[in-house]
């Protein structure tokens, strides 16, 4: 009887490049019992990898100008020192969005974690390659655009039903099914489905006029939904199996997995067969949008800003951070984008690596409060809160429903963001999408099925 892959790790053994030179040499000379035990002996794991007593470095591209803003960056800081100690990691850095995210030890929304042989599910979270593209409808009507875009995309949970589904790129499908992670058939369902959807929280679809051109832009805000989501779970069960066996002490939400290992290549794979899905959600979005018009687009450009970035054995976690240098994005075709809110410009931004910024920019303008506290500090109706605070704009939810934990006093002063970009260096605006108008998910919870019936029930 042949050994193969699956015998070993039976065995208790983690898959790595050893694994084919080791099964032909078993099956060729037939070892099995004591002898096949003593060949494998020398592939047992090294020893347990301890946290550091000190975290590694980690640069700050933040300053807090207010007592509210002391107390986030004191929990930004203070998660980047817990979150620093983790054996794989070598540097850090944080951006002036920065905000906390999960229990102490999680990396920050716009926190930058580099790791040495190493990807961390965790510090890519669930919302793999969340990411924003530009179309440039050149004079096109900015009601015009916002209009066909509506009818075109897709927000809220779950997918789109058969018969407004968008075809699904044959070529995608082959890379889908010749991953060992993404072949099965919930992954290819949710990749089906969820092609043209935008999910909810901060995502968007935005339409502004270009300060430079005059030119109307859109630009959409989204990341790979349940493809991505599926990934995620499954990446952290494996980098979790590697922790117990690797580094019992790291917390559970910085497992990870070695890349010298069969899960750490087919893994990183898969991320790159999912950022490939994710901008083409993006492309049927605008394509869409476009072909509605009857306009050709005049310019298009994109970048991701929740991502993992590898230079040789580094690989960059940015959870939430915008990538400035070239090497980490090897299909770049212009500049970058970072959104503020939806009454602030997109801006757009070029800018050089520095030691401090490790290559990244902030990706948007975060949040210095909760959703639930940001409820909370708000006076009077939802409609009034509202009207005041999007006056000139066009503002739609696609569910209806006012979602106020995502208008502008929901985030972090944009003035500030912008200000502590070019103290820090953290990349040059080169131009601005003035805005029109944008549609999000809104409150889509407030009538979901679910809440109706139970309304019905009391």
């Amino acid at each position: 009887m042949n050994i193969t892959g699956k015998t070993l790790i039976e065995m208790g053994f983690t898959s790595g490049k050893w694994f084919p030179e080791a099964i032909e040499y078993i099956n060729t000379n037939q070892l099995k019992d004591e002898a096949l035990h003593s060949y494998l002996e020398q592939f047992r794991p090294g020893p347990v990898q301890h946290l550091k007593k000190q975290p590694a470095p980690f640069h700050m591209n933040i300053k807090a100008e207010n007592e509210l803003e002391e107390s986030n960056v004191n929990s930004v800081v203070a998660s980047m020192e817990t979150l620093m100690k983790t054996p794989t990691l070598v540097e850090g850095a944080i951006m002036p969005d920065a905000c906390p995210t999960g229990p102490n030890g999680t990396i920050p929304v716009g926190g930058v974690a580099v790791a040495k042989n190493a990807i961390h599910p965790g510090m890519h979270s669930a919302d793999i390659c969340c990411s924003v593209m530009l179309t440039d409808f050149g004079k096109a009507d900015p009601k015009k655009v916002l209009d066909a875009a509506h009818q075109n995309t897709h927000f809220g949970p779950g997918g789109r039903d058969r018969n407004t589904q968008f075809r699904f790129p044959s070529a995608l499908l082959k890379d889908f099914e010749g991953n060992y992670f993404l072949n099965n058939e919930k992954m290819i369902q949710a990749a089906r489905a969820h092609l043209g959807t935008q999910g909810d929280g901060n995502h968007f679809l935005f339409v502004g006029k270009s300060k430079k051109t005059g030119n109307t832009m859109m630009v959409t805000h989204h990341g790979s939904r349940g493809p991505g989501a599926n990934l995620y779970t499954r990446g952290m069960k494996i980098a979790e199996r590697f922790r117990k066996e690797l580094s019992p002490e790291t917390l559970k939400q910085n497992a990870w997995i070695p890349f010298d290992t069969e899960e750490g290549q087919s893994y990183w794979e898969a991320l790159q067969i999912i950022r490939k899905w994710t901008k083409t959600n993006h492309e049927v979005i605008h394509n869409a949008t476009l072909n509605a018009l009857l306009v050709e687009a005049e310019d298009r450009y994109w970048n991701e800003h929740n991502f993992v970035f590898k230079d040789n054995d580094l690989f960059y976690h940015a959870k939430g951070a915008t990538p400035l240098d070239p090497k980490f994005m090897p299909d770049i075709t212009g500049p970058r984008l970072i959104p503020l809110n939806m009454s602030e410009p997109v801006l757009i931004v070029n800018g050089e690596t520095t030691n401090s910024n490790l290559g990244f920019a902030p990706h948007g303008a975060g949040r210095n409060m909760s959703r639930t506290q940001h409820r909370k500090s708000k006076t009077g109706t939802t409609q009034e809160i509202f009207i005041e605070e999007t006056k000139g704009l066009d503002i739609r939810f696609f569910s209806n429903e006012i979602d106020i934990t995502e208008l502008p006093s929901a985030y972090k002063n944009a003035k500030t963001v912008r200000n502590q970009m070019g103290e820090f260096g953290l990349g040059t605006v080169i131009d601005e999408v003035l805005p029109y108008g944008c549609i999000m998910a809104g409150d889509w919870q407030k009538n979901a099925p679910w809440r109706k019936k139970k309304r019905r029930r009391k």
